[in-house]
């Protein structure tokens, strides 16, 4: 074991302390730091899920990385009781980031989220990326290239993830018509190639905590009411105008099968028996918890997704 390694094995998780000395960076720490470039956040069983080798020293290096200053680990994970015991989450600290400019790199710019909410989008993202490797007539189309091709209007928008909605909707008990133009901005947008058809399938993303009600009587308000009627109308094709897709699928992964059922209950209320195919939902406890911490799964990309009014869909099958 080297000296560097040895004093991280001694140094606190909480605290950052550095020995002042300058450490050769290898190119399976710049990849480390590429891929918290497409995840702000990720746990040490992800990256190592992504760079390989191992565990053991990829842990300990990563612990270096931290003191050292060129990953930081946010201290909203240290709130559960069993934090120490469970794998350190880790983002990019100041000097991975001056490290991936200098190799011409450049370094995303996060939406500012609740870190528990935050955390579960990453968790889905790279499980999906993960099992997505793993499937040799698969491929991963990520944000940043469909970004790429975006049309201008929607390039030059301050945020290119925001799509413009307007919906409507009369509330029975009062027989008042409720409006909004709250613009839709899913967690994530990503894509999958099918590579022996060469088709294309595109997903928006909603990571829901079991924390956002069904329902509402006001559509100023969040809800899956509101988030229903919005996906409705976006599945007119807004999603084709403003991102350029050919087509869209939204994926809902929720904690609790409760909660699913009656989500999927109010879209077959909204939608009547025809149902919305393009609606699709997954439980996943795991992601919930703060006891535990979840292990890349290939369960998001292979186990079906339960819609209403449709039978089941496998995202992973052309």
């Amino acid at each position: 074991m080297t000296s560097d390694l040895h004093k991280a094995c001694r140094r606190s998780r909480l605290h950052r302390k550095s020995t002042g000395q300058a450490i050769a960076l290898t190119p399976r720490d710049l990849e480390v730091f590429k891929i918290l470039n497409r995840y702000r956040y990720l746990r040490s069983n992800f990256i190592h899920a992504f760079v390989g080798g191992n565990k053991i020293a990829l842990i300990k290096r990563l612990g270096v990385l931290y003191h050292e200053g060129y990953l930081d680990r946010p201290a909203q994970q240290w709130q559960a009781i069993n934090a120490r015991y469970m794998p350190a989450v880790y983002e990019l600290g100041t000097k991975a980031t001056q490290t991936l400019r200098a190799n011409g790199i450049s370094v995303s710019s996060v939406p500012s989220r609740l870190y528990q909410h935050s955390i579960m989008v990453c968790d889905i993202l790279a499980s999906m990326e993960l099992a997505v490797r793993a499937a040799p007539s698969l491929r991963l189309v990520p944000w940043e290239e469909i970004a790429g091709k975006l049309p201008e209007s929607t390039r030059n928008r301050d945020n290119p993830l925001e799509l413009p909605c307007s919906i409507s909707f009369t509330f029975s008990r009062s027989a008042t018509i409720h409006h909004s133009t709250k613009a839709v901005v899913p967690d994530a947008v990503f894509g999958i190639e099918y590579i022996p058809s060469r088709s294309y399938r595109f997903f928006a993303l909603e990571a829901d905590r079991n924390n956002e009600p069904v329902f509402r009587n006001d559509l100023s308000q969040t809800s899956y009411l509101r988030k229903v009627l919005q996906y409705r109308e976006i599945a007119k094709g807004a999603y084709k105008t403003h991102w350029g897709l050919p087509n869209l699928l939204v994926l809902t992964v929720t904690t609790s099968s409760a909660h699913m059922d009656n989500i999927l209950t109010l879209v077959r209320d909204l939608c009547g028996e025809k149902g919305a195919s393009y609606l699709l939902f997954k439980t996943m406890p795991s992601l919930a918890s703060l006891e535990r911490a979840p292990s890349p799964d290939t369960y998001l990309l292979t186990a079906p997704w339960q819609r209403a009014g449709h039978e089941p869909f496998e995202i992973h099958k052309p």
